[in-house]
């Protein structure tokens, strides 16, 4: 392929002219040599000169047979990949870890028809927060259940009989320790599908440090300091009984860096305008400020200091508007509330089972504002305790209430097992810190550009169980389960699988974006041939003057 440019293509041109020109003067004395070597220079200058390209050619003509029975890639294979043109597989493939140090090849693949197993559960998780387990099946069969039991089999959670593709069972840790349980798979007859570990750590829960202010003393604010004391909340709070009359609770420990700030609606429309804005700076710096906004009643406040527009709630539309939260878990909005496309700056933060928004929220400065626009969650306190603290749970997570716990580890690989690289990461440590590992040498923890906000290090696991992980700056020391290598085959399966999918995207997308490459014509052999043809034109016209000067 030649290029259209004609900046690009005036050089050849001249040089092709010039060619031309010259075998048309050398015609007319009948000096046929000289001719042919004019015209072999004028073209082979054109030729160098040229932006020519040709079409990048293929390593080799023919797919590269690769067999993955084994669970890996052969190392032979691996090695004649990078010059295979194409890739025909068999098997499932290989692990993410095992691809990304190969390059994208054209694959030839068909996923095998095999009952694989996707499980999905936290490595690690707080004391009193609820432990789920989901497991799914590349094909449903009718009846199976899944089951959690404990180190010693004892059953800590059934899901029943289902025909579902995905089941899922729920667990509440009563202590804090690093444990293995066991989730298993039945069929409709009882019988054993598959079993395995389960690795848990459940830590001791950093406490939150709450601070709480309300005006107008309810059910849901006992309610809701109930809650945060059960979960070992540090709290500074106070409740307005009367006119002069105020309920005080005192924190058990100074609040060094509060996560946020409770108030109820009434608390806001009653201070000051002067204090309003003391609160929002107070925001800005960085505590979030939670409005359960129940009692509400003054709309120009909202409006005036927050940019917040409240609608009065349409009685006609009272037990439509209820906001539902799974099956038996109900509450009425508030009576004022905001519309369900807020305007800038606020935006819906939530929304219930029909889609139907219950929390709002706006940035200010560091922090933000969240408006809380359900009440009487007080009601199921006693008839659904344990499904209303999921609820505080989740609406927690959905405020992001930071923790006073900076360092964080993060365990990216959802089963290591030996032999196979793994990763681990630190978020709060610094790059180049030294990773220390039971039995392994000293890793360096280096920044990631897929990884902002940690560092990490890969490692190659040696044996199955606990690994025991520290480093400089972190908290605390971190864990890691490595799985045997026969643990949950049809799980493993399917994280080849999904890997190898992941790969052919990559090698189909590859190969789009070098559909169009090619290569440049070699310019070396005809500048060599133009050099060649203008020395053998001199050589001749010496000779042709030294004859004309003899005679």
């Amino acid at each position: 392929m030649i290029s259209t440019d004609l900046a690009t293509l005036a050089p050849p041109l001249a040089a092709l002219a010039t060619g031309v020109v010259s075998a048309a003067l050398y015609g007319r004395k009948k000096q046929w040599t000289n001719v042919a070597l004019a015209g072999v220079a004028g073209v082979a200058l054109a030729t160098a000169l040229a932006d020519i390209r040709l079409p990048a050619a293929a390593a080799s003509a023919a797919p590269l047979a690769v067999s993955t029975e084994a669970g890996r890639i052969a190392d032979a294979d691996r090695l004649a990949i990078p010059a295979a043109a194409a890739i025909a597989l068999a098997g499932d493939g290989v692990r993410e870890a095992e691809w990304r140090d190969l390059p994208a090849r054209p694959l030839q693949w068909k996923p095998a028809a095999a009952d694989l197993l996707w499980l999905d559960f936290p490595r690690s998780l707080s004391l009193g927060r609820i432990f789920t387990l989901s497991v799914r099946r590349s094909a449903a069969q009718a009846g199976w259940r899944l089951q959690l039991l404990a180190e010693n089999k004892q059953v800590l959670a059934d899901s029943g009989p289902s025909s579902a593709a995905q089941l899922s069972v729920q667990w509440l840790p009563p202590v804090a320790e690093t444990m293995v349980l066991q989730a298993r798979l039945l069929d409709a007859g009882g019988k054993t599908i598959a079993q395995g570990p389960i690795p848990l750590q459940v830590k001791e829960p950093v406490p939150l440090q709450i601070l709480g202010r309300f005006d107008a003393p309810s059910f849901d604010a006992r309610t809701l300091n109930q809650l945060l004391s059960d979960g070992s909340a540090i709290l500074d709070w106070n409740v307005a009984l009367g006119k002069a009359i105020t309920r005080n609770e005192t924190p058990r420990a100074p609040l060094a860096a509060p996560n946020a700030m409770f108030v109820d609606a009434a608390y806001v429309e009653h201070l000051s305008p002067s204090a309003r804005a003391a609160l929002l700076a107070q925001t800005g710096q960085g505590v979030p400020l939670v409005i359960l906004g129940a009692n509400a009643a003054d709309t120009g406040v909202w409006q005036r200091d927050f940019g917040l527009a409240l609608h009065q709630q349409s009685p006609t539309t009272e037990k439509e508007d209820v906001r539902q939260f799974g099956a038996s878990l109900s509450m009425p909005p508030a009576n004022l509330n905001p519309s369900d496309n807020a305007a800038e700056p606020w935006s819906v933060l939530a929304r219930d089972a029909k889609k139907q928004p219950w929390m709002w929220q706006r940035s200010v400065g560091q922090g933000r504002v969240v408006w809380i626009g359900v009440a009487d969650w007080h009601k199921h306190a006693i008839s659904e305790p344990q499904l209303l603290t999921l609820w505080w749970q989740s609406a927690m997570d959905r405020i992001a209430l930071d923790s006073a716990q900076k360092t964080v580890w993060q365990m990216n690989d959802p089963m290591p097992v030996p032999g196979l690289r793994s990763e681990v990461c630190a978020q709060g440590a610094k790059a180049g810190t030294v990773l220390a590992a039971d039995g392994y040498a000293p890793m360096a923890l280096a920044a990631r550009a897929d990884k902002a906000d940690g560092v990490c290090a890969a490692f190659w696991p040696q044996k199955a169980g606990w690994l025991k992980l520290s480093a400089e700056g972190m908290a605390e020391q971190g864990v890691a389960y490595i799985y045997a290598a026969n643990d949950w085959p049809a799980w493993q399966r399917a994280l080849r699988s999904d890997a190898t999918a992941q790969y052919a995207a990559r090698s189909a997308a590859a190969r789009v974006a070098g559909a169009e490459a090619e290569r440049p014509l070699p310019v070396a052999p005809f500048a060599g041939l133009f050099a060649l043809c203008m020395l053998g034109l001199w050589y001749r016209e010496q000779r042709y003057l030294a004859a004309q000067s003899s005679t």
